[in-house]
């Protein structure tokens, strides 16, 4: 087995083939960190198993990561990406010649799969990842915004109801159209109203009640 006969140099080989696969997959690098990964990884089986057991569990260990990309392509909903991961610590696992080599090789895994994470803020992220993990902040500045910044705005303003609210309806502020939702109570088409506050795009409003005339 030679290096690999030490456990914790079993640890070493797990985690670092795992984290450039894994990162292989995150980041763009041309394919310089799967190779990289393969030789680790190739490495700890071939130190370990027979031929044909070899060939096994490489299979395995790949199809973990083939259902993980598939997630991130296509599913985006973890489940894949979660197989994937516990196909490969299995494989690592069992192909260890003792338990002590196998828990070191599980946690390998376990941290250099954790650990590729960091190459998202070193290398370009592959596209592949913008549905599942949502890294992008998605601020004004790129488009995008829970709260339209016209709605933000009209806190404190009033209008009046261009339709009956029971309690969404349509409301008239500053020559706009809006759609709002009262606080409970029943307002009339006609009714003078002030926006109470704003959720996202929902605009809250309530009536103004007019002076009791004496």
């Amino acid at each position: 087995m030679g290096l690999l006969s030490h456990d914790w140099i079993v640890l070493l080989v797990t985690l670092f083939g795992t984290l450039f696969l894994i990162g292989e997959l995150l980041v763009n690098t041309r394919g310089l960190f799967g190779v990289l990964g393969l030789g680790f990884i190739t490495v700890y089986f071939y130190s370990f198993l027979t031929p044909d057991m070899f060939a096994l569990m490489m299979f395995v260990y790949i199809l973990g990561l083939t259902l993980i990309i598939i997630d991130g392509k296509v599913v985006n909903d973890g489940t894949l990406a979660t197989i994937g991961a516990t196909a490969m610590i299995i494989a690592v696992g069992f192909s260890a010649p003792n338990w002590v080599s196998g828990l070191y090789a599980v946690i390998g895994v376990l941290i250099g799969g954790a650990s590729s994470l960091m190459f998202l803020k070193v290398f370009k992220r592959r596209e592949m990842w913008t549905k599942i993990a949502l890294v992008d902040q998605l601020s004004s500045e790129m488009g995008y915004n829970s709260m339209k910044e016209s709605y933000a705005d009209l806190v404190d303003k009033t209008g009046k109801a261009l339709t009956d609210m029971r309690p969404v309806g349509t409301i008239q502020i500053d020559e706009e159209e809006y759609s709002a939702v009262s606080n409970g109570q029943w307002i009339y088409k006609g009714d003078e109203l002030r926006v109470v506050s704003v959720d996202g795009t929902r605009i809250l409003v309530k009536k103004i009640s007019k002076p009791t005339e004496e």
